[in-house]
């Protein structure tokens, strides 16, 4: 048996082994660290028997798929202690999840906060007794009665709603057995010291709020401690700059129970959200876009057309006009299918590069809404592209451009992943195998890195995704690239070829900010509410030091309103040390403070959010300064004390 590594190398055996023993045949250290492996692409057990040529990955915690078994290990742990603690807990599920884990356990009485810091130490006594997690298997029946036996409903129906025939797989550790498919460590020792319990939630059973709610432990755990404390420091820095907490401060966004949901933006959001739109416009027009409007609400007919009344009705809001069926748009495709479809195209108007910041309404169930993260009503910023096969590659590579200047602008790094070809997918091979060359050759031309996700792509087309990385080091999913082959087939949309005869057009859909409420959010907390100037609902604050130069202030205040510049007045009768400190909480990048001096010889005191004291300057080359800054969108950043110079 050959088994080739992920180096190249290869070992044979003349036997089959288990993942675990040829990572002990390379060396005892990576047995030690391995959480599983992966055998030609598929992850597997550590207990998994090898029989076969193969290629073997080695995983270990710096491996996401190694990461994530090391977390469901760390879940069964904490389900352990959890079943010591509480003997009449029963268990539902608790899988590894992005940054950490959870287990959803409905408690016979409620738990609080304050509990979780017990769990944690029974957690400690099961990792220091290093349990061997011993995997087994059980015909059906056995299975139910298994679970049955140990008073576990929620593992019973898991179990019945198996399809017959499946594998029904459990891992003991000591007195502890869990319904679970793993991967899983060799032992709970190996979970090692790197974890923490973060905080509780309630989740419904499923997901269903008709069920039962349940109680979600969520957790976290790595490798290594330095690993884990850079994370729970990321955590409190995500607190400090939580949207919802600045948004109330800053007065930017309200919601309220009368809309659960829907947000209400205050005069200072309205101001940054239609900045980001002014933006958004002028970079689409110099790309070569046209804007276009569609109906906010559109029949049943259309919306079965599109496949969205079969497929997406439980996330539609519907009502009835004139014995009529109408939804509210959930996206704003089909219309903009409408309006290609409004007069015949030739091969000669192609590409059309149509945008729209439609607002489109989503049923999310209440639980998930978080702030303007998850809402129920939002503006995205589509553009759908009509071209021609040999158009593709250049659109791609156009759409990327502007999506990297977008992202590059507001300082986001990020990476691109490319998705392919579902086993649930429409259209021939001949057009999946264009299209997702297309992808890749733009990707490849414009020297984007990118990683491929086989088989993730949408079932119309393959599609590229970009997940942008923040100020701490949180990554969102915010612009796409997407091929669709079918709503041009569903509307039969058609050009005119060169060749005179009829031809079915390509469409992408595409978003740079996506929600345009939602990049609100990531932007607030990149930037942790102190937006660069151009961006700022105010920019700047004009302060006289008493009202005797109040009229002075005003005057300060009136030119660099008439010069295009945000700005407010502040006159009430404070200390001119707290007017300071308050403009400073309300993070404005420029304050001008009047006095004698200033009001005499025409003069402003600057103080800016970046360095402090910026000294006095001239009203007019004060007004010539920011206005350049604002027109090249500049970030500026904040200067911090060269300590070794000190």
């Amino acid at each position: 048996m050959k088994v080739t590594l992920k180096d190249g190398s290869f070992k044979e055996f003349d036997q089959p082994m288990s993942v675990i023993d040829i990572a002990a045949s390379i060396s005892s250290g990576l047995a030690r660290m391995a959480c599983g492996g992966e055998i030609d692409g598929e992850s597997v057990d550590l207990r998994y028997v090898v029989d076969r040529d193969c290629q073997l990955n080695i995983l270990t915690a710096r491996d996401e798929k190694g990461l994530a078994a090391l977390r469901h290990t760390a879940s069964h742990v904490m389900a352990q202690a959890v079943k010591r603690l509480y003997p009449d807990a029963r268990l539902a599920i608790g899988p590894s999840i992005a940054d950490g884990f959870y287990y959803d356990i409905d408690f016979a009485s409620p738990i609080a906060a304050e509990d979780l810091e017990k769990i944690e130490a029974e957690m400690k006594k099961i990792v220091k007794e290093a349990l061997p997690l011993e995997r087994f298997t059980l015909p059906r029946e056995e299975a139910l009665a298994l679970m049955r036996e140990k008073e576990e409903p929620y593992k019973v129906e898991l179990i019945e709603d198996l399809p017959e025939g499946e594998e029904i797989s459990f891992y003991r550790q000591g007195e502890f057995t869990d319904l679970c498919a793993g991967p899983h460590l060799m032992s709970t020792k190996d979970v090692g010291k790197a974890y923490k319990l973060m905080s509780i939630a309630g989740a419904y059973w499923r997901g269903n709020e008709h069920n039962k709610m349940l109680t979600r432990i969520y957790a976290t755990a790595f490798g290594k401690k330095e690993e884990l404390e850079a994370y729970i420091t990321m955590m409190e820095e995500a607190k400090k700059r939580d949207h919802r907490k600045l948004g109330r401060e800053l007065g930017l966004f309200m919601m309220h129970d009368a809309g659960p949901g829907f947000p209400f933006f205050l005069p200072k959001g309205m101001v940054l959200k239609n900045t980001l739109m002014e933006y958004w416009r002028e970079i689409h027009k110099k790309a070569g876009y046209v804007e276009i409007a569609t109906p906010i609400m559109l029949n049943r007919s259309l919306w079965e057309t599109s496949g969205h009344w079969d497929h997406y009705k439980n996330n539609m809001y519907t009502t009835t006009i004139d014995e009529q069926d109408f939804a509210i748009k959930p996206m704003n495709c089909p219309g903009g299918v409408l309006v290609y479809a409004s007069e015949p195209r030739s091969y000669r108007d192609l590409p059309l590069r149509m945008g729209e910041i439609g607002l489109v309404h989503r049923h999310e169930k209440s639980g998930q809404l978080h702030g303007l993260m998850r809402v129920r009503c939002f503006n995205q910023d589509d553009a759908h592209i009509f071209m021609t096969p040999e158009q593709i590659k250049e659109e791609i590579k156009g759409v990327a451009t502007l999506i990297n200047e977008v992202y590059t602008l507001f300082g986001f790094q990020y990476h691109v992943e490319l998705s392919t070809r579902p086993e649930d997918s429409m259209g021939s091979d001949e057009d999946w195998e264009m299209a997702t060359e297309g992808l890749r050759s733009a990707l490849d031309e414009l020297g984007l890195d990118y990683v491929v996700n086989e088989g993730d792509g949408a079932f119309y087309g393959p599609k590229i995704d970009f997940h942008l990385v923040d100020a701490i080091g949180r990554t969102w999913q915010c612009g796409t690239i997407q091929l669709d082959f079918q709503l041009p087939q569903r509307f039969e949309l058609e050009y005119q070829g060169a060749d005179g005869e009829k031809h079915r057009p390509i469409m992408i859909h595409r978003v740079a900010f996506g929600s345009i409420e939602r990049f609100i959010g990531i932007l607030i907390e990149h930037f942790a509410g102190a937006f660069p100037t151009w961006l700022a609902p105010v920019q700047v604050k004009v302060l006289p030091i008493s009202d005797k130069f109040a009229q002075y202030a005003e005057s300060v205040r009136k030119q660099l309103d008439e010069a295009g510049i945000r700005v407010e007045l502040d006159t009430r009768s404070e200390k001119i040390g707290y007017k300071i400190r308050e403009a400073q909480m309300q993070k404005i990048p420029y304050m001008l403070v009047v006095g004698q001096k200033e009001a005499e010889e025409g003069l402003v005191s600057v103080r800016s959010r970046f360095v402090g004291d910026e000294g006095q300057k001239k009203l007019e080359a004060f007004i010539a300064d920011i206005s350049e800054e604002i027109q090249a969108r500049t970030v500026r950043q904040k200067q911090t004390e060269d300590k070794a110079g000190k």
